[in-house]
């Protein structure tokens, strides 16, 4: 099978194609035929060795989240069968022709649905999920999202407007992102560049980090909280959160899974459900070869993408 791996840190440029035995399903694990691959931010900053808690031990095979067909099923796996077409978080190696997916993570993609929507809505639509029900909302809060127009961020602006939240606004990175937001449901949107961000909000979603953190805090009002959910890191202001009153709350797929499982089932029958009917739309920036992976992150590190950038085998 063909896999695309990294052997050093560093940019685009040390992704390559490699030939390599197909992995073995173990106990608990589905081996996927993928059929679509997103490509994340967390998984471009891991291959830098610069998201949190480094890189991946290398050499490593990218990737986080799949979808295709099941051709092998592990032992200890019930409610799964050879054929079935899933989605999954992987949280590594999926870039690969075939690869190993959690069968507690894996979800059935519903017989109207690609496996290029499964794998722009799922994993994606899960972080914006957990985050939303994280922050929780209530009255007439409203909320900042930061790369608001990112796979992840794109779809929180459409959840939030859904959950009833008077007010959505939508931070980027450039004002050629506005229409497309703005076609989402945002209510306003702003550049990180701007001198202010407009009147603060309750609640700010963070999927950015690094140097913007504090920008992100500043953004809170007063009793507010922020829900950081990003790979960048950063430093929080401490004497920010003390003046202001504020809260930060720190979240990640790995751990959602496993705490709030019952949670995650929910948000992935809702995910399908608001999709089916119309009302969620995952937007698909680019569908590219497995091999141009290397394009697929110069992409996100252009922060160029409109919705999900995603890589066919």
């Amino acid at each position: 099978m063909r896999r695309i791996r990294f052997h050093a840190y560093g940019g685009p440029e040390v992704l390559r194609v490699e030939e390599a035995e197909p992995p073995v399903a173990g106990p608990g694990e589905l081996l996927v035929r993928t059929e679509a691959i997103g490509v994340t931010l967390p998984c471009v900053r891991r291959t830098r060795g610069d998201g949190n808690g480094g890189g991946d031990p290398l050499p490593a095979v990218p990737g986080g989240e799949i979808a295709g067909t099941v051709v092998a099923v592990g032992p200890e796996v019930t409610g799964f069968a050879v054929g079935d077409r899933v989605t999954s978080l992987t949280f590594k190696g999926s870039y690969a022709e075939l690869a190993l997916a959690p069968a507690f993570l894996a979800d059935r993609i519903p017989d109207d649905a690609s496996a290029v929507e499964a794998v722009a809505l799922v994993r994606s639509g899960q972080v914006a999920l957990a985050a939303l029900s994280t922050a929780a909302p209530r009255d007439a809060e409203s909320v900042l999202i930061t790369g608001a127009a990112s796979a992840t961020g794109h779809l929180a602006v459409q959840l939030a407007k859904l959950q009833g939240v008077p007010r959505v606004v939508a931070a980027v990175s450039s004002a050629a992102k506005a229409e497309f937001l703005y076609g989402l449901g945002a209510d306003e949107v702003v550049t990180y560049d701007q001198d202010s961000w407009g009147e603060p909000a309750d609640i700010v979603l963070d999927g950015v980090g690094g140097e913007l953190l504090p920008r992100a805090l500043a953004a809170v009002a007063e009793g507010g909280r922020l829900i950081f959910f990003n790979s960048g890191g950063g430093t929080v202001p401490a004497y920010e959160l003390l003046a202001g009153s504020k809260t930060v709350t720190g979240l990640t797929m790995r751990r959602f899974t496993t705490v709030h499982r019952e949670r995650y089932e929910q948000h992935r029958a809702q995910l399908w459900e608001l999709a089916g009917a119309g009302r969620l739309r995952a937007a698909v920036h680019a569908e590219l070869p497995l091999e141009e992976a290397a394009k697929a992150h110069e992409i996100i590190e252009a922060r160029a993408n409109l919705g999900k950038v995603v890589l066919r085998p």
